[in-house]
């Protein structure tokens, strides 16, 4: 019966007869829309909290939160890439096309690689902020859009948000449960 009620609904409008749509079922979320999260006690991480749940002083090093964009345990060709790009623009601040491509070519990194996989997902993520300039030579009248790259906050301040906002939830939660204890 429900079978029946898709076809003739997907029939409305149309002579033909409705075909029914086979999807593949979802594999849950796809690598590129997910950052990798390893267990807070697992030894790939170092302490960020001591046994009362309070924040450390230590701060992880560029290899450590990259990790979590690129995981050296399952990307290693990508966790290699993307950390040395980050060095180099932590020593740079500001990388241009040409730089990016000297990069590329002397460290015989596949572009395909670069420009595809790790360059979009460090954006993505926040990491990197990418500008481009829309330049028309005089000459040729030909449009050339140069790109500059920085470094960006977005990740820093997406995590912070999402952690602020879990720290205020239990607080909230916890500080409710002492006031409903004490009654």
């Amino acid at each position: 019966m429900a079978g029946e009620e898709k076809e003739s609904e997907a029939s409305i409008g149309s002579d033909e007869p409705a075909e029914e749509k086979h999807q593949i079922a979802s594999r849950g979320i796809p690598s590129k829309d997910s950052l990798y999260l390893p267990p807070h006690n697992s030894p790939e991480l170092r302490s960020f909290q001591d046994s009362n749940e309070n924040l450390t002083r230590n701060t992880w090093n560029i290899e450590e939160v990259s990790n979590f964009v690129f995981p050296k345990r399952y990307q290693q060709k990508y966790s290699e890439i993307s950390l040395a790009f980050l060095k180099l623009l932590l020593e740079k601040t500001t990388l241009t096309g040409e730089e990016i491509g000297h990069f590329v070519s002397s460290n015989g990194i596949s572009k395909a690689t670069f420009y595809n996989r790790v360059l979009p997902r460090l954006r993505r993520v926040g990491m990197i902020k990418v500008e481009r300039q829309t330049i028309i030579a005089l000459e040729s009248k030909r449009k050339f859009r140069p790109m500059t790259i920085t470094l960006s906050k977005t990740f820093g301040n997406y995590l912070t948000k999402i952690g602020d906002s879990w720290l205020a939830i239990v607080d909230d939660y916890r500080s409710r449960k002492k006031a409903d204890d004490k009654k």
